[in-house]
């Protein structure tokens, strides 16, 4: 099939119910329903969509971008309406631009940032699980946030990757890393206080933000200590990665910068 036009569209998605992006047998997808929704948007269009990035089971997006190739013009106009008109109420539609056929936003260069929310103490409300995990122990923020800055910067990250290719690479740069009081989402049923674990940067490994936020929280526990981040970020680390894996319904991608 020949796609004459190309399309980035912005998207929002909640993704405690699906198993990540990635199209999967037997299991609910958040690619699949985006390519069902546009079954129904389109009627003569023939269409196919990738995805800026995968995510893992639950996790979320403020905001997402996805590609889509069709083999006619599409009519920008009215299409963001129609989307969420057929959209379950776990997605929405935000905006489309036309592209160049030759652009490909999985590999353009991008910023990316995450957002891992946690509260520690009292069990939270049910009703706050796809959004914030909690933590039933006391945690030492301000040995945290030390740990957290340790982070920043150009490091060998072999500890907080599982499953990595021979091609992967595994000295990144963290731009920004920080543990804030959350002030980005909030309800009536959430804890009286809540943190948000923000980390950006051009590129991440599987699994790294889960990895460096159960790190963090052995930190906190007071299991680990600033000197272990330290030595699990050099070069000579024993490259083996972390095993405990922070839960994925707490972390968000909060925002992705495209270069266009």
């Amino acid at each position: 099939m020949k796609y004459s036009f190309s399309y980035i569209i912005k998207l929002q998605f909640l993704g405690f119910r699906f198993s990540g992006w990635q199209k999967q047998t037997n299991a609910k997808t958040l690619h699949d329903m985006v390519d069902k929704t546009l079954s129904f948007v389109f009627e003569d269009v023939n269409y196919k969509t990738i995805g800026v990035g995968r995510t893992d089971a639950k996790v979320s997006a403020n905001t997402y971008y996805i590609q889509m190739f069709t083999d006619k013009l599409v009519s920008e106009i009215g299409f963001i309406d129609s989307l969420n008109a057929n959209f379950s109420p776990d997605f929405r539609g935000v905006s489309i631009k036309k592209v160049d056929r030759s652009f490909n936003v999985i590999n353009c260069a991008k910023v990316k940032e995450y957002h891992y929310y946690f509260s520690f103490g009292e069990k939270n409300h049910p009703f706050s699980a796809p959004f914030i995990v909690n933590v039933d122990e006391n945690l030492d923020l301000d040995l945290m946030l030390k740990a957290a800055n340790l982070f920043e910067g150009e490091h060998y990250f072999h500890k907080y990757c599982t499953r990595p290719s021979a091609q992967t690479i595994f000295k990144r740069v963290i731009d920004s890393c920080e543990i804030v009081e959350n002030d980005v989402l909030t309800a009536n049923f959430f804890p009286e206080k809540s943190y948000i674990f923000k980390v950006r940067g051009k590129g991440f490994l599987r699994y790294q933000i889960r990895l460096m936020m159960a790190t963090l929280f052995e930190v906190g526990k007071g299991n680990l200590d600033l000197e272990f981040i330290e030595a699990s970020l050099k070069e000579d680390n024993d490259r083996k990665y972390m095993r405990n894996n922070a839960p994925s319904s707490g972390l968000q991608l909060y925002d992705v910068e495209l270069e266009f």
